[in-house]
């Protein structure tokens, strides 16, 4: 991966498909990542948004009410008509918040796969258009889920492919931190969902949460932990509620740095 340093902090924070659920729950996104530009005068924020949950499925059912078994290439194409919707609703209700936050393409994130089916774990990075947009503005939102390929096609990166590019991004752009916002703050001893007793896990070493992951536990896509782990970047998992608890997870070694950077925000 190519690295442009700047001389201002860089976050990227992941919002799920989980979250944008109604028109209002974009609005209260919006609210959440304007609240952390306040907080933080000297951090710019990556926002890289899945679908509107649900949308990727409907988009499926409707391309297989066409054809049994859709053209990948445009599969894709439709798809990729979900994310960006969420990147131009979050721009847009920024921009009502008096934040104008810049919306970038699948292109212009800068995502690139040599060919469709290769590994989206060694995608490449080309940060530039990320980095020109961030000296203009404080928050930039990109599209999670997709990249190209060689020839400018868009390919998808898989189910939890959003977690991926996340991921990537922050460690492209040597971010501080990889938040990903889920429905939940952050990981449990069991699923909080059916044990309402279950315990909240307030940080775990990569090894950890890939164990978790391997036994079942789908709350961060694998790729995208294993991702992270090799680049020794934090990730913090947590809801949109502020304040609530949250997860970190680092590497073993990460664990001192990555608790002056939880204290830092």
């Amino acid at each position: 991966m190519s690295q442009e340093p700047i001389a201002t902090d860089i976050a990227v924070i992941k919002v799920g498909g989980s979250i944008f659920k109604d028109a209002a729950s974009y609005r209260r996104a919006a609210e959440f990542v304007a609240h952390r530009l306040a907080a933080a005068s000297r951090e710019k924020l990556v926002v890289v948004v899945s679908a509107r949950n649900g949308i990727t499925d409907f988009l499926l059912q409707e391309a297989q009410a066409i054809v049994s078994e859709p053209n990948p290439a445009a599969l894709d194409l439709l798809w990729s008509t979900g994310e960006l919707h969420s990147v131009a609703l979050l721009a847009l209700h920024l921009q009502a918040l008096g934040i104008a936050a810049s919306p970038l393409n699948v292109h212009q994130t800068g995502l690139r796969l040599s060919e469709r089916g290769a590994s989206a774990a060694n995608a490449d990075f080309d940060p530039a258009a990320i980095h020109a947009t961030l000296r203009n503005h404080r928050a930039v939102v990109v599209p999670g889920f997709l990249a190209s390929d060689r020839s400018s096609v868009i390919v998808s990166l898989g189910r939890g492919g959003s977690d991926l590019t996340a991921v990537l991004l922050a460690a492209g752009l040597s971010a501080s931190r990889c938040e990903l916002i889920k429905d939940v703050p952050g990981y449990f001893s069991d699923d909080p969902h059916l044990n309402a007793h279950a315990r909240h896990l307030s940080s775990l070493s990569f090894s950890q949460a890939l164990s978790m992951a391997h036994a079942g536990c789908d709350l961060v896509q694998t790729q995208a932990l294993e991702a992270a782990a090799r680049y020794d970047l934090p990730l913090v998992v947590r809801s949109l509620v502020e304040p609530a608890p949250q997860t970190w997870i680092t590497n073993e070694a990460s664990e001192s740095a990555a608790e002056g950077a939880q204290a830092a925000i």
